[in-house]
């Protein structure tokens, strides 16, 4: 009897379309047919009605409608098949087993479909022709009605029996969902667990079809695994309550566990993710009321199950990827990277729980080391996403991952974290062998994207993370060196790694224990050559896409030792000044400082440790060995002190005044110029520089002990290191007034300001004058003469006499910590200078002291810009003091004496003798000319616009055209002198020829052989984008304007 149905259901699947399987989907699902008033009843009611109308309807037209033949006989084999029961006292569960026996059919119709479907070849003559679309493909409409369905059966067949705990509730879905719940009679066979099973079963088995199956898990996949988990995980009890209960076999839970493995493994891994965090749950609620909106927590068995389904997600490759995505768009932000991906990357929160989930070995996992191996690399990776928001959402979650696990487990994460990391800085590094095969001159160690990721992926994680754990911060220290040295060589042209390079520095030079920090700077500096630096194999060099790689060197021959030397040479002096460069970002954490102090503390100790080695005995007696490593160590200290000699240059040339911060480094800065001074004594090489420097800093202790800081007890304490240097100084320096000034400070200091001479008072005002930059000239005579004869006494006497009826003002100013850069005499009004004080500048000016011979002179010069009365009623007098000093042989005094910017009243003659000279036949007066008119142009500013156009085009032809390349460069070199001299001002000063100008400047760059033209060019180039970003992008400054309205 079989037979026959089942061979007629072959025929009917062979002449089934999907549209009457669809037409009969709708039948099943419209929601009208109860034909009863719903004033008259219930909610549930209406609902049961409706379900009842809908199956009859469905029956009547399967019957009477010819037309649908052939899907009676294709749903009756299918349900010939089934191994459930279809019908129900309950209407709901009948109901869902006539959409499951729908949705079935459609599922073997499209399979049909398919596999008789043979495409004919697309004409490639009509691109235009699509190629033709297959049988079992759905329509929009066509999947809502499919949706729908299956919307109906998750309701109907799983969700009224899933346990509490288990799954989202209808009742927390919608209002809908809240009914079915009592619509459902679980007393009515077949029983709940065996309804859930089937209906999850059946529900896979249509999902086999691709298309069906991804209309399936992209909305249902958290109900389906809900329900497959209470099915094979649920534990069973030991004794039914009644012999007559139904209960699943263990093959049937045994099928439902390794069906919930299958789907998980085959569905979109962040998808699975998401779903198993839902099923898992949060922390407890409560759940009193079965019709609270508030959801009950999950059970202890379900908890544990999602926590190992989540670990074996984690551990799958890409799987780290899997569960960042997963909780992402769970949270709220849709595909990582939509359009709420920036709000999801600010939420911290979410990044530490995704950190913490990371952190945390599973169970599953052999050891944490094991874990930790797999997991790492795909930690790193999280840092290298190309989509802007996807990325910025991804390194966020790893810059935190990567800290937490630095903080839980230090030693793994420097293992299989930091190591990687920081794996092309330590390729080069001088510590470590390189190997034969590579030591081939060329030879690429490090490429310009592993570099480039490598310092991109340190600026995330150190200066991005901000978190110094010790592991981070003693993981970078070795490659410190390296990464100063990258950074100085991206100073000589244009990276785009220059300002993380910078950043990185700064970061770890913040965060360090300040012995450290020093110790790092010296290693910058090449003092300390225990420090881990580059290999002296290797090199940077630029590379083609804009970076930089390292690659081996280029054998030296004997022909390029002195090259070589240069290069050396050169390359030592752009690093102190790179160093310069990062401590000016310093100063305000008092490193700057500090390290400024260590340096006086090395120059004065390498001082004296080099007198002592010119003092030894003659090597009559040594070896000739002996006397050759004697003489290397008097190189090496002749070397160790020119290079820090070269450092305080670079440093006194590069710091503000306000580099130090503190009263302990005023008291360290003054501590050390007294030791010099003391050692000097001692090795009998006192010298004016020495005794000036003495003075000046005595004067800084006096200013301090005067008033000008307000001083606390516990600044008392460090001024007492003093006392001792103090005494000896009192005692051996040979200049009486210093003896004097050191005697006075120590009682000052010992009495913490109980008792204060009147020494130390002119003194702190003597210094306060001296610091002005145009101040009382009679102030610095009286501080750098030291005289000791009675006229030198009766002069101070005189000073402090001017001195006192200004001393309350000067009491007031004197308190605030920067001294002002405008001197009293300097801010007085037209007249206010008296003809005493007139009478001594003009007798400091014939000083044989240079700096207060200078300071008398531009004194005298500043005067005379002011109008000053007294001063021009003198002006022959003082016309022949300047043309006196002009002779002098100082070029301080003579700069000092012909100060006064004629510019502005001599640019025409001056311009046009420059571009006269640019014309000469003679090179060398091309290039001086050039030279001469860039010099000119950076002090015009607007006065310029006149000529411009003459300017510009004699640059550009000379640039172009001259055969000489010294006179090349000397063009180039003008534009960037007035890119400098402008500054910010270039983009209206030069607006009409700035275009001209930047064609030109890359034309140099690419098409000009000289190598030095080029440098000036790219120089030009960077500060003309420095000046347009400023212009385009201006700094944000925080700041609220008032406005009084009338």
């Amino acid at each position: 009897m079989a037979a026959p149905g089942r061979a007629a259901g072959s025929r009917a699947l062979e002449t089934c379309g999907l549209e009457r399987i669809l037409e009969a989907l709708k039948l099943l699902l419209s929601p009208g047919g109860s034909g009863l008033s719903s004033l008259q009843m219930t909610k549930c009611d209406v609902l049961l009605a409706t379900l009842k109308s809908n199956l009859s309807a469905l029956e009547d037209e399967l019957l009477k409608d010819p037309h649908w033949n052939e899907l009676k006989l294709l749903r009756d084999e299918i349900a010939y098949k089934a191994e459930w029961p279809l019908n129900s006292v309950d209407v709901t569960w009948s109901f869902t087993s006539q959409a499951l026996l729908l949705l079935l059919c459609l599922k073997e119709t499209m399979i049909y479909l398919v596999a008789d479907f043979s495409p004919g070849k697309p004409n490639p003559r009509s691109p235009e022709a699509a190629p033709a679309l297959s049988p079992d493909t759905l329509s929009v409409a066509q999947q809502k009605t499919v949706q729908s369905a299956l919307q109906f059966v998750v309701t109907l067949g799983i969700c009224p029996y899933l346990m509490p705990g288990v799954g989202v509730p209808l009742r927390c879905r919608t209002e809908f969902g809240a009914g079915v719940q009592d619509v459902v009679c679980l007393d009515a066979a077949p029983d709940a667990a065996q309804r859930l099973y089937t209906s999850c079963r059946v529900l896979l088995n249509i999902a086999q079809h691709a298309s069906l199956g991804s209309l399936i898990f992209c909305r249902h996949l958290g109900d389906i695994a809900a329900g497959l988990c209470q099915l094979g995980f649920c534990p069973t009890k030991r004794k039914s309550l009644k012999p007559e209960e139904e209960v699943l076999t263990e093959e049937e839970r045994a099928l439902s566990r390794e069906a919930l493995r299958d789907i998980l493994d085959q569905v979109y891994q962040p998808l699975a993710v998401r779903e198993l965090l839902i099923l898992q749950g949060g922390p407890a609620q409560s759940c009193t009321e079965a019709k609270t909106q508030v959801r009950c927590r999950a059970p202890a068995w379900l908890r544990r199950l999602c926590g190992q389904l989540l670990s074996e997600r984690l551990m799958r490759p890409s799987g780290v990827q899997a569960v960042v995505r997963g909780i992402l768009e769970g949270a709220g932000a849709g595909p990582a990277g939509g359009s709420d991906a920036e709000a999801t990357a600010a939420d911290w929160k979410k990044c530490d729980l995704i950190a913490k989930i990371l952190a945390s070995c599973p169970q599953q996992s052999l050891s944490p080391e094991d874990y930790y191996r797999d997991i790492c690399p795909q930690i790193l990776d999280l840092f290298h996403f190309q989509d802007k928001l996807t990325a910025r959402q991804f390194q966020r979650v790893a810059t935190t991952t990567f800290i937490t696990m630095s903080r839980e487990h230090p030693q793994l994460a420097a293992k299989y974290l930091l190591q990687p990391l920081l794996a092309p800085l330590h390729q080069c590094l001088n510590t470590p062998e390189i190997p034969e095969s590579d030591v081939v001159p060329g030879t690429i160690l490090v490429t310009e994207e592993e570099l480039t990721r490598c310092i991109e992926d340190v600026f995330k994680v150190y200066v991005v993370g901000n978190d110094p754990l010790p592991v981070l911060v003693d993981s970078l220290l070795p490659v410190l060196r390296v990464l100063f040295s990258l950074y100085c060589f991206t100073k000589q042209s244009v990276s785009h790694i220059r300002s993380l390079c910078q950043e990185i520095l700064l970061w770890i030079l913040g965060k360090l224990e300040r012995k450290k920090a020093i110790a790092s700077l010296e290693g910058f500096a090449g003092l300390n050559k225990s420090v881990s630096s580059l290999h002296s194999l290797c090199q940077f060099r630029a590379a083609a896409q804009g970076g930089i790689m390292i690659t081996i060197k280029e054998a030296i021959c004997d022909e390029d030792e002195d090259e070589a030397l240069y290069q050396k040479v050169s390359s030592e002096q752009c690093q102190l000044e790179c160093l310069g460069d990062l401590l000016s970002y310093c100063q305000e954490c008092g490193l700057a400082g500090d390290f400024f102090i260590f340096c006086l503390k090395d120059l004065t100790h390498v001082a004296v440790e080099n007198k002592a080695k010119l003092e030894m005995k003659p090597f009559s007696s040594k070896s000739l060995l002996e006397f050759e490593q004697h003489q290397t160590l008097l190189v090496e200290g002749q070397e160790q002190k020119l290079l820090v000699l070269q450092l305080m240059a670079v440093l006194c040339e590069r710091m503000s005044e306000q580099i130090f911060t503190n009263i302990a480094q005023v008291v360290d800065f003054v501590a050390v110029t007294l030791q010099r001074a003391c050692a000097s004594l001692a090795c009998q090489a006192e010298s004016t520089v020495e005794s000036q420097t003495l003075s000046l800093s005595m004067g800084l202790v006096a200013v301090m002990l005067g008033g000008a800081v307000q001083l606390k007890s516990s600044d008392f304490t460090v001024l007492k290191q003093l006392l001792p240097l103090l005494e000896t100084v009192s005692r051996t320096y040979p200049d009486p007034v210093i003896q004097e000034l050191a005697v006075d400070l120590r009682i000052t200091i010992s009495t913490r300001g109980a008792f204060s001479t009147e020494a130390v008072s002119i003194a702190a005002q003597s210094t306060l004058n001296k610091k002005d930059a145009e101040g009382k000239t009679e102030a610095c005579q009286q501080a750098s003469h030291g005289r000791s004869t009675d006229e030198s006494r009766s002069h101070f006497e005189q000073h402090q006499s001017h001195e006192k009826p200004k001393q309350t003002g000067l009491k007031s100013a004197a308190r605030v910590p920067q001294v002002s850069q405008h001197s009293p005499i300097t801010n007085q009004k037209s007249g206010s200078i008296t003809t005493e004080q007139l009478q001594e500048v003009l007798l400091s000016a014939y000083d044989p002291q240079i700096p207060t011979r200078a300071a008398a002179l531009r004194t005298l010069s500043h005067w005379i810009e002011q109008r000053e009365a007294k001063a021009l009623e003198l002006q022959e007098k003082l016309l022949t003091v300047f043309l006196e000093n002009l002779d002098h042989e100082d070029t301080f005094v003579y700069l000092s004496a012909i100060q006064g910017d004629m510019v502005s009243k001599y640019q025409e003659p001056l311009i046009h003798t420059f571009l006269r000279g640019v014309r000469d036949p003679d090179c060398a007066h091309r290039a001086s000319s050039l030279s001469n008119l860039g010099e000119l142009c950076q002090r015009l500013d607007f006065l310029l616009g006149s000529v411009l156009h003459e300017v510009t085009a004699c640059l550009i032809a000379v640039a172009k055209t001259d055969h000489e390349v010294q006179v090349r460069r000397a063009a180039v070199h003008v534009i960037v002198l007035l890119l400098r001299g402008l500054s910010q001002k270039a983009t209206e000063v030069l607006r009409d020829v700035l275009k001209d100008l930047y064609h030109l400047l890359k034309h140099v760059v690419h098409l000009e052989p000289d190598d030095v033209a080029k440098l000036h060019a790219q120089l030009a180039l960077e500060e003309l984008d420095e000046i347009m970003r400023n212009f385009l992008f201006p700094p944000q400054k925080l700041e609220k304007k008032i406005v009084v309205l009338p």
